[in-house]
């Protein structure tokens, strides 16, 4: 499937925002690594909460969104494990 918004590729899911939403997000900072510890994890989501209260709404509902479904996808990959 090609991604195409206002007739440019989209290569990527983070330059399918940028084209769709008009702004660019560090989704890592969002979704986090396989490789984080728990302190790291800590730190990342204090500074992701804070820079969500200074985005626009569409931006802030979007990283939102990323951060649950990276909770989601980290709650089933440990329930997969066990």
């Amino acid at each position: 499937m090609k991604l195409i918004v206002a007739g440019q590729d989209a290569a990527t899911p983070d330059e399918f925002a940028e084209l769709a939403f008009g702004f660019g997000i560090d989704a890592e900072l969002f979704t986090g690594t396989e490789t984080e510890t728990t302190e790291e994890r800590r730190a990342r989501l204090d500074a992701a909460r804070d820079i969500l209260r200074d985005l626009d709404p569409p931006a802030a509902r979007f990283a939102s969104a990323l951060m649950r479904t990276a909770e989601r996808r980290r709650v089933q990959t440990w329930r997969a494990a066990a």
